[in-house]
């Protein structure tokens, strides 16, 4: 696990000042703190820091490969390095390194850009061809490893892992994209079609750009996606039998490491998974590590030494409580964007407890997304089925109108808040996932934005590319629609940004192999009743892990990993809730209107409303842009 950094002049190869690259790659040295190098050639520069996980002494970066024809800098794991190398090594290939670094520049040698398809594992590399003078950008397939990209003033392009390392570079404006605030305000996160600063682009996850020395620079390709057009026949036992064959090669290939390894452990259905199936291909004891909070109802430290103990696991916990609130300002520089997701704090916390004791630990993200557990996702699939014996006129005309007067119910469950479902059965499948997956609507942003703001956002609305995902999506059913904009929106620009930074902060690498391809291609194309039955998510991975989890852990509500913001805006941080909404910070920028946040301050601090959620976005983008150094550039 490493960060990577470069610069290249494509259309005009210049000299790059190694001594840039230097200082971009030294604004990301948390992510390597093991080693750093910078390679260079006419036009290109390649830069690197290093956290050592395997082949601990033999695999430097920048790589040259053996015959010096191809250098690389790479930040990832190769999950199935060994296996090509055998493959490579039959064709002629001689290694130099017990790495899976130099494996990769042997597959680009032999497969060109076809080794992408070869590759499982996490990956974001630079790989530089001297003999054919082409760059090959590559990000692995979910988008668990982070590229940004800058077009800079002197025609150069700066690549990095993180934002902080590209604004290192002296020639980096820094001006706001106001569409990426309106995203920010709609998602609690910037997603990858888009990044808050001008100029700026992510590499997309599944996604390469092969830059050819002397010619304009390429738009990015797609080498990989998901699919959920098929659907897969068999006997529900069978099927089990077969996600748990998955599950295990999964779990073992990410257990291989040189260095000490543990599990996060939230006593949830999937890190529990992960640990049992950690524990039952161990030795040792495996090292857990879990968070606790001061609110009873978000608090799942019980569960979780629930699990430890049923295991026999060397189990870490800790606390996290509103004193924390102090940290976020190193929250908001570590994810440079702002970033909304209160799971950040809690999610630090685990990793730098885990840093304390492990190099590498194993998550149970990506479960959730492939295999429909969100309860968003079963109340979509419910409600699609509706939407489909209703024709569309009806639901419009009737439906529609009968939401609007219908009273507001935020208090009750969600199947009982006729409300929120007939507003969701008078639009389209999309239309109405896009709300469901939304912290603020359309309406809510708008009476929260300034004049100025609205006029500088236009016709643009943060909805339309997720809605347009959804219809277009290789899928069949309204299900796979939902899971798969999941797989393509929350999950790379949430979730993984969460994780990746979180640890990386701390010198972690963080694995999840429950996002292991071919585990998410075979969960992609079960039929329906396999993900969802009844009000239950997950339903075949619930099944096939009852041998080893209690009935109570597996099938209790979900929680998910969530600090109690709602509860602490209104007692000991409601004075932070009142001093964002009157931020001179944001008032500078004239993006917000101050009496609509004042207003909708009062109205959570009182509880009349729960507006905690967007209070938590106000604040962190406070505080993102003070770490960018942004305040009254628009």
């Amino acid at each position: 696990m490493c960060g990577i950094a470069g610069i290249i002049h494509p259309e005009n190869p210049r000299p790059v000042d190694p001594a840039r690259v230097e200082r971009m790659c030294d604004a990301i040295a948390h992510r390597g703190p093991d080693g750093a190098g910078v390679w260079t050639d006419h036009g290109i520069a390649l830069g690197h820091r290093r956290l050592s996980i395997i082949d601990l002494e033999g695999s430097p970066q920048p790589m040259v490969s053996a015959d010096g024809r191809a250098v690389i800098v790479f930040n990832g794991e190769i999950y199935n390095f060994r296996a090509l190398r055998r493959e490579l090594e039959k064709d002629g290939t001689r290694f130099l390194t017990d790495g899976d670094t130099e494996v990769i520049l042997a597959a680009w040698q032999k497969w060109g850009e076809g080794c992408l398809s070869r590759l499982d594992g996490m990956f974001a590399f630079a790989l530089y061809d001297l003999e054919k003078k082409q760059l090959l950008l590559a990000r692995d397939r979910f988008g668990v490893k982070p590229l940004f990209m800058a077009r800079l003033s002197d025609g150069g392009i700066a690549f990095a892992s993180e934002l902080k390392a590209i604004l290192a570079h002296p020639l980096m404006r820094r001006s706001v994209d106001p569409l990426a605030v309106e995203e920010y305000m709609t998602w609690g996160y910037v997603p990858d079609h888009r990044s808050f600063l001008s100029g700026v682009e992510k590499l997309p996850a599944g996604h390469y750009r092969l830059f050819d020395m002397g010619k304009p620079a390429p738009q990015p390709r797609q080498w990989w996606d998901i699919t959920f057009a098929e659907r897969r026949k068999g006997k529900a036992a069978d099927l089990e039998a077969e996600l748990l064959h998955l599950m295990r090669e999964a779990v073992q290939s990410r257990m291989v490491s040189d260095v000490p390894l543990g599990a996060f452990l939230s006593g949830g259905v999937d890190s529990s998974s992960v640990v049992a199936l950690m524990a039952e291909g161990s030795v040792q004891p495996v090292t857990t590590c879990s968070i606790g909070f001061d609110v009873e109802a978000v608090d799942e430290s019980s569960y979780a030494e629930r699990i430890a103990a049923l295991f026999g696991t060397d189990h870490k916990s800790r606390r996290v409580d509103p004193d924390d609130f102090g940290a976020l300002d190193a929250i908001a520089a570590m994810f440079d964007e702002p970033f909304a997701d209160a799971s950040a704090l809690p999610t630090w916390r685990v990793c730098q407890l885990a840093r304390e004791h492990v190099t590498v630990a194993l998550s149970g993200d990506g479960a959730d997304e492939a295999l429909a557990g969100y309860r968003r996702q079963v109340f979509q699939h419910h409600e699609d089925r509706l939407r489909s014996r209703i024709p569309a006129g009806i639901r419009s005309a009737i439906l529609g109108p009968l939401a609007s007067i219908y009273p507001k119910a935020d208090w009750a469950p969600r199947p009982l808040r006729a409300k929120a479902t007939l507003s969701a059965l008078s639009v389209s499948g999309a239309e109405a996932y896009a709300s469901a997956v939304s912290i603020t609507g359309p309406d809510q942003r708008a009476a929260l934005y300034s004049e100025a703001f609205l006029k500088a956002r236009g016709d643009y609305r943060a909805e339309q590319p997720f809605i347009e995902t959804m219809e277009t999506a290789p899928a069949r059913s309204g299900l796979d629609r939902a899971q798969y904009a999941d797989l393509k929106f929350w999950l790379p620009s949430d979730i993984l940004t969460k994780v990746d930074r979180t640890s990386m902060a701390t010198s972690l690498e963080a694995r999840e192999p429950l996002l292991d391809h071919r585990l998410v291609e075979f969960a992609a194309a079960l039929p329906e009743g396999q993900r969802v039955s009844g009000r239950e998510g997950k339903a075949i991975l619930k099944r096939t892990m009852e041998r080893y989890l209690p009935r109570d852990i597996l099938y209790r509500p979900k929680q998910g990993f969530v600090m109690p913001i709602a509860e602490w805006f209104r007692g000991p941080l409601a004075s932070s809730a009142r001093q964002v909404a009157r931020s001179k910070t944001l008032a500078a920028l004239d993006w917000f209107d101050p009496k609509a946040l004042s207003d909708l301050a009062d109205r959570h601090i009182s509880g009349r409303s729960d507006h905690g959620r967007i209070l938590w976005q106000l604040v962190m983008l406070e505080r993102s842009l003070g770490a960018l150094g942004i305040s009254d550039r628009k």
